[in-house]
Formats: C-alpha cells, sequence, structure tokens
C-alpha cells in the first residue's frame, strides 16, 4: 500500500458547529451535497452535478504560462507541490503508519471540523479501534460516544456504518477501488476520492473547500468559489490533474494544504504563497465577491445547541436516561421537544418504555 499523503482539511482556526442539528444532512459533509452515501441522506453518490462530462474546462487552464511554453497546470503543481514538501504539518494521518483506516477515519472527522479539535479525538479513536472490525463490534451508539463534541455525530454513525460494511464485504481492509468506496454507507463521491487518493495513491480530483478556493482564485479568477460544487468545478479540476498518480496525490494534498494555510478564506498570506505571481485573482487586483453574501452559523439559542445539550447527557450516562433529566437541560420545552425527536429520528437516540432514552444500540 502506498503511505498516505493526505490533505491539512480545515484550517486549524476555522470555526466549527458544536453538534449537529436536525436539517444539516447537506451541510454535514464538506463538499456540500456531493459527499453523501447512496441511501444515507438526501442525495445519492450518482450526485446528477458529477455527470460524465469530460469537456475541457477554459482553455487557459491548460495554456496560461507561468514560463514560456510551460502550461499553467504544470507551473502550479510544481510550485505547490514544492512549497508543499517545506511546509506540510505532520499529521498523524499523513504517516505511513496511519494505513487507510487512518486516513478514512480522518475523512470523517474533519468535515466541517478544524484540525486542533480532530486531533485528540482521532488519536483516542485509533488507540480503541485500530481496524475497521473493532469498530465493527461494537453499537452504534458507542461510535456516537467516542465522537464527544466534533460536531455533526450522525458522521459517527455513518462511520460505523462504513467500518461493519468493510469487515463484512472486504475482510476488515478498506477497499482500493474507488467504485468500492462509494458503494459503502456513507461515504460519497469526494470522501471516496479523497481515500482512493491519499491512502493508496491514486489519480482523482479532489475538490474540497480549501481546493475549490485555490482553484477560484488562481484559475478562475474569483475570490470564492460557488456555495455548491458545479460540473465546471470538476471539469477544471479534472483539467488541472497530474497524469502520473503519484504526482497527482501530491497534488491534491499540495492544493489542500495550500488552501488551508495560505489561500484562506479571509486573511489570504499572499505573500507567502508559492504561485501568487501566476494568481489570476491577485493578477486581476483582487475583485470583491459579486455572488450571493456569505453568512456563517449561528449556534446559540438553536436547535442545534440543544441537541448538543441533550447528547452530552446521553454521552456521560451508562444506563438509560429518564425524561425529567433531559428536560432540565433546556428551559424552553417546545423547542426541547423537538430537539429530541429530532436526535431520535436521526438515529442518534434510542427511545425506551417508560419515558427512557440512550445512545443507540442496534
Amino acid at each position: 500500500m502506498t503511505a498516505p499523503t493526505l490533505p491539512p482539511h480545515s484550517s486549524p482556526t476555522a470555526p466549527a458547529p458544536a453538534t449537529d442539528t436536525a436539517a444539516d444532512a447537506a451541510a454535514d459533509l464538506r463538499d456540500t451535497a456531493t459527499d453523501t452515501a447512496a441511501g444515507a441522506s438526501g442525495t445519492t453518490a450518482a450526485d446528477p452535478g458529477d455527470t460524465p462530462d469530460e469537456t475541457p474546462a477554459d482553455d487557459t487552464a491548460g495554456s496560461r504560462a507561468g514560463a514560456p511554453g510551460a502550461p499553467l497546470g504544470e507551473t502550479l503543481h510544481t510550485q505547490v507541490i514544492s512549497w508543499f514538501d517545506g511546509n506540510a504539518r505532520d499529521l498523524p494521518w499523513r504517516r505511513a503508519d496511519a494505513g487507510a483506516w487512518g486516513v478514512m477515519v480522518s475523512e470523517f472527522m474533519l468535515q466541517q471540523t478544524p484540525v486542533s479539535r480532530v486531533l485528540p479525538v482521532y488519536e483516542q479513536w485509533l488507540a480503541r479501534w485500530p481496524r475497521p472490525a473493532d469498530l465493527a463490534k461494537e453499537a452504534p451508539g458507542e461510535a456516537v460516544r467516542a465522537w464527544g463534541r466534533l460536531g455533526y455525530p450522525r458522521r459517527a454513525l455513518r462511520l460505523h456504518g462504513a467500518a461493519v460494511a468493510i469487515t463484512e464485504r472486504h475482510g476488515g481492509d478498506v477497499p482500493a477501488e474507488h467504485a468500492q468506496l462509494l458503494a459503502l454507507p456513507g461515504i460519497g463521491e469526494y470522501t471516496a476520492a479523497a481515500v482512493a487518493s491519499f491512502a493508496y495513491g491514486q489519480r482523482h480530483a479532489v475538490l474540497d473547500t480549501n481546493v475549490r478556493r485555490v482553484l477560484a482564485r488562481a484559475v478562475t479568477g474569483v475570490r470564492y468559489p460557488p456555495n455548491a460544487t458545479t460540473a465546471a468545478e470538476r471539469r477544471l479540476a479534472r483539467t488541472l490533474l497530474p497524469e502520473e498518480e503519484s504526482t497527482a496525490a501530491r497534488w491534491a494534498a499540495a492544493s489542500m494544504e495550500l488552501g488551508a494555510l495560505v489561500c484562506t478564506a479571509k486573511n489570504e498570506s499572499c505573500h507567502h504563497c508559492p504561485i501568487a505571481a501566476h494568481c489570476a485573482w491577485r493578477l486581476a487586483g483582487k475583485p470583491e465577491h459579486e455572488g450571493p453574501p456569505r453568512r456563517g452559523q449561528t449556534y446559540a439559542g438553536t436547535d442545534r445547541q440543544v441537541r448538543g445539550k441533550l447528547l452530552a447527557v446521553l454521552r456521560e450516562a451508562r444506563t438509560p436516561v429518564p425524561q425529567p433529566v433531559l428536560d432540565r437541560v433546556w428551559h424552553e420545552p417546545v423547542q426541547r421537544a423537538r430537539a429530541l425527536d429530532g436526535l431520535v429520528a436521526d438515529g442518534l437516540v434510542e427511545p425506551l418504555p417508560g419515558g427512557l432514552y440512550r445512545l443507540p444500540t442496534a
């Protein structure tokens, strides 16, 4: 197996919600509506926006030169990968001993969550469940319990489901084939491409928010990419993908790190950017964003906060929790009931006779 070259994903200072909501199925996957597993939420892995379309992106993406005769893609690859070689963070899921399972666990945890919050939970998770079969033996509620306050805890259920499927279908080894990865519960197009690329060194376009922002600025010349990944972005990513497999995997990790550390959503560090001289957005004078306003997520007083408080009580309890105990976590009864009903509907809480509740056991 090729040693993993996993990306940094979220910025270490990027905010992340503490818990999920009843209606965040599309939002709690980092690549916005493209990384939902078949049957796991409202869309399928065969996302309509990812239909085969090999029409080349704008020719300037392949020919705008950084040096006489050098296509832009080649220039970007060389300079970004060289920068990555000297600036990549030492993260545990990038190390050779992480294996494909470590890569997969990190991919689930890093969705909508900064690296600094993931690191301790990741270490604890791999110490407890070093292989998919170890997790598969446990009740799904144990995955939710161990997830702690990473946020969007349905990811824990999806990761548990993937571990069960890997154990049953693949003998406990994370499959290397993209199609087999995509067939796992909880795995969508983004995660399948990321695991195949970072764990197995394969050639896939890996588009997360950081990469999309780098390409939007460097090639397209706009401050931010669209809110949801478009077919045009995928065509561009494929056009810029290096032909050689190991270089393509390195490019995916390097461009993601660049977006996380330098080409950030706010306060970008263009003076530290290895491709500043070729960046279409910078060369155009950094025009302001012309799309819909980009609004941050609120948390205080939302159902999401109430759900988090309810789950915190259930995670700490080793026996079923009576309704009156849960009632104490939030003063407003209608919102509290709605939040609890949402947790039950999402499979994160299991109701029992007699007004008792616990984390799911099956």
